[in-house]
Parts: structure tokens; sequence; C-alpha cells
């Protein structure tokens, strides 16, 4: 077994109940790849700010769950070799959906899990999230479940329809679970294509797409009745027009893909809020990057000379993020 405190990486419990006091959300960014790695520890360090490192089932496939433990291990100490001496950054596991996957990633070295009960019965997954948060305090690793269901596809985390969390159900479940933060859903998605053009407006100047504001008097009410509990949201990319418009100018079809918000994000970072997922802008901001390089370069063949524009603009959202929508800058 190895322990997270040997890969110099902490556990989230500090992270959240400073972010609820101090009104700000700590950025949960998904990685794949060292060029990922690299953009967030780098963003990670110009703005002084902790961050959650996250895995999800499908990048363990991808690039191997020992080649990721060893990444968030130097990601530890290039943030030192960038000038931060104590950095904050954990390592978590998203959406696990079995008790052993939970098990292997905390014997593998993960700081946080998250066991992702919500499709279960409501008895069901209170059983099962009890029984990841009993393994994983007794080796001082926190634990995220999730009540209600988010829409949306992601990696391999697919649901048609959204089930908004029943605040009623919040206090019950938070107290005999024994989690440390709870997702919920209040209206976030996975994925680029968060809401059907259906489900929107468009502006009549631009013609964009206007989501449907988020269900913020649920989470009041969620908050009135955990007070101070650490709430989290998934599926809140918010999708950047500049991303998706450059990607379809160099071949590229995403049409209608739309987000959350960044102003609806910030609102909710003020709340109980403290932890709010990312993965899909980066994705974006990655492709459109690739796209215009080879678009612009078409006999350039060396991975470096396109990853290198790529990483770059993922910093550049990641930066952007920290500072102008979950306000965790200069809080490590």
């Amino acid at each position: 077994m190895t322990s997270y405190k040997e890969l110099g990486l902490v556990n989230t419990r500090e992270m959240f109940k400073k972010a609820v006091a101090g009104g700000y959300a700590i950025p949960a960014f998904n990685f794949n790849t060292m060029e990922q790695m690299q953009a967030i520890v780098q963003a990670a360090v110009e703005t002084k700010s902790p961050v959650i490192m996250q895995v999800s089932k499908g990048a363990r496939a991808y690039a191997n769950g020992t080649i990721l433990r060893y990444m968030a291990q130097g990601a530890v100490e290039y943030a030192k070799e960038l000038g931060c001496p104590n950095p904050q950054i954990a390592l978590h596991l998203d959406h696990g959906d079995s008790f052993e996957i939970c098990k292997e990633c905390i014997d593998n070295g993960f700081s946080s899990v998250m066991f992702d009960g919500s499709a279960l019965p409501y008895e069901e997954n209170i059983a099962l999230t009890k029984k990841v948060v009993e393994y994983a305090h007794a080796h001082d690793v926190t634990v995220e479940a999730e009540l209600g269901v988010l829409a949306g596809v992601e990696d391999e985390v697919a649901s048609e329809v959204s089930h908004y969390t029943r605040p009623e159900e919040v206090e019950d479940f938070s107290k005999r679970s024994g989690c440390d933060s709870l997702a919920i859903s209040i209206g976030t998605s996975h994925g680029a294509y968060k809401f059907t053009p259906a489900q929107c407006t468009r502006d009549p100047k631009t013609g964009k797409l206007v989501p449907p504001p988020l269900a913020f008097d649920i989470l009041h009410e969620i908050e009135k009745r955990i007070p101070g509990f650490p709430i989290v949201l998934h599926g809140s990319s918010s999708v950047p027009q500049e991303e998706v418009d450059t990607i379809n100018a160099f071949g590229g079809k995403l049409p209608d893909a739309v987000g959350i918000p960044e102003e609806q994000l910030r609102e909710a970072s003020k709340s109980a809020v403290c932890k709010i997922n990312i993965d899909s802008d980066s994705r974006l901001a990655m492709t459109a990057a690739i796209r215009k390089y080879m678009a612009e370069n078409p006999g350039h063949f060396d991975p470096r000379q396109y990853l290198k524009p790529a990483r770059e603009n993922m910093k550049k959202m990641y930066i952007h993020k920290i500072i102008d929508v979950l306000g965790s800058n200069d809080k490590l």
C-alpha cells in the first residue's frame, strides 16, 4: 500500500473548510496527459491556489493508474521546482462506481475518492458510501458522495435525464453515510452539450444559445439544512465559445455546444460550494490549439510542436478559472 502522504499530496478536509469560510471554490481539474498535468501545476503555482487533480475511470484506463499516481507525485515536485515550497495538491478519484475501485485508489496513493452511488436506490447509496467512508477514513482519505443525478455524457458517466437533489434528504444522507463532501444536482450537466437547444433561449443579437439558470433555490435550501457542509458541483465547464469557434473554424463540428455561464459558477462558489469540477473546457482548449496549429503548419509532425501551444492554452484557461470564476487565487 502507498499512502498519499508519501507522495506529498494532501486530502481535501482543510481545503474545503477554508473555502467554505472564505467564499471561494477549489478547482478540480481532470487530467489524462502530461501536458494537462503541467498546465494545471503551472497555473496553480502562478496563482498561489490549492488544486485538486482528478482522475476518472476513463483516465485510469487510458493512462494507467500507476502512471497517474506517479504523475501526481511528479506534480508536487514540479510545483516545488516552480517556486512553491508547500503546494496543496489533492489526487482525487472522480466517479468511482464501486467499493473495490475506491479501495484500489486509496491503496495506490489517492488522497480523496468519490463514490458515485447516485443511480442506486437511496438506502443502497447510503450503505455503499458508508462502506467506502469507513475504509477511507481509516487511512485519512476524504470521501465525496453524490445525491441527485446529472444529465449528459463525459467519459463513462452518462445519463439522459437529470434529477435534482432533494434538500429534504441531504441531512439524513450526510449523517448516515459519513461522507466529507456532497455532490449535488442543481442544473449542471456533463460534457460539452449540457443543454439541448429546446432547453435554451437564443440571444437575439448573437444567435448564441443561452442556457437555463442553475437552481439556486435548491442550493440555498441545502445550505440551510446542512450549514457549512462542503458542497460539490460536477459538470461545471462553461464551454467557452471562443474555443468552440476556433475548433469549428479549423474543421471541427461542435454545433450548439453550450455550458454553464461563468457568472453563475462565481455566485455558486461564494456559497457552501467549495469544489467545482472542470473537464470539458480543458479538452476544448487543447483541441482548439492543436487544430489551429496543425491547420497553420501542415508540414509539421513533431507532437511537441503542437502540444506546446495546447499546453499554453490550457494553462491560460486554468488561470482564468482560478482567478475570475472560483476565486481560489492567493489562498495557499
